[in-house]
């Protein structure tokens, strides 16, 4: 997996749990918070971290933030600054911007000012966030174990026109095809000689690791 850049602009539990998959991944992480106890609590699960305010242009250009393939806003409870953040962001020219939202209206308004992709946080969500992130084939996954997961997975053009038999998922990725949705169907349990079609979707499981090969197939 190539090595991409990554800031994630506050370290509460959401901010945290999405740098520390991301860093566990071998990506470059940039840590950014207002608050210095919560950028030493970091230290250990990002690349660098640094004490700025987002809402200030001058903080993030000495940051180098237009530097970075993908921004993370998760900020906390502070509606105003995490608005502000986002476009000040598209504004600097970041190409992807992806904000926490409290509440619909909050999401509302973040869209408005350019977000990329608002998102609306559960309990643990930033580790879903981050896992299709790194694997922006993956549409959805059910995470079974630390080392188990069942994804569904974009087909990539190279393996359009050929049967699971021609694919030998097992021997090629250690991975099994439990399903394809293909044309607002789903077949479980396809057979052998099930031919993949360009828009179908692989419902696959297997080990973490060998999945993530997969699915950043081009």
């Amino acid at each position: 997996m190539a090595q991409r850049q990554f800031a994630v602009i506050g370290l509460g539990r959401f901010g945290s749990s999405i740098a520390r998959k991301l860093h566990e991944a071998g990506q470059e992480v940039l840590g950014i918070d207002i608050n210095e106890e919560r950028i030493e609590d970091a230290e250990l699960s990002v690349t660098h971290a640094v004490i700025a305010d987002a809402t200030e242009e001058a903080a993030l250009l000495s940051i180098g933030i237009r530097n970075f393939d993908c921004v993370i806003v998760a900020i906390g409870n502070d509606m105003q600054s995490s608005i502000l953040a986002t476009m000040l962001l598209k504004e600097l020219g970041v190409k992807k911007v992806i904000a926490k939202a409290l509440g619909k209206n909050h999401g509302k308004v973040l869209d408005r000012v350019g977000a990329d992709w608002v998102v609306y946080p559960e309990r643990d969500i930033g580790e879903r966030v981050a896992h299709q992130l790194l694997s922006p084939n993956v549409l959805n996954f059910i995470e079974l174990s630390r080392e188990y997961s069942i994804e569904e997975i974009k087909i990539p053009e190279s393996m359009t026109g050929k049967s699971l038999r021609e694919l030998d998922l097992r021997a090629e990725f250690n991975i099994s095809a439990i399903a394809i949705l293909t044309g607002g169907d789903i077949i479980i349990s396809p057979s052998p000689d099930q031919v993949i079609r360009r828009g179908d979707i692989l419902v696959v499981i297997g080990n973490t690791e060998d999945l993530a090969t997969f699915s950043n197939i081009d």
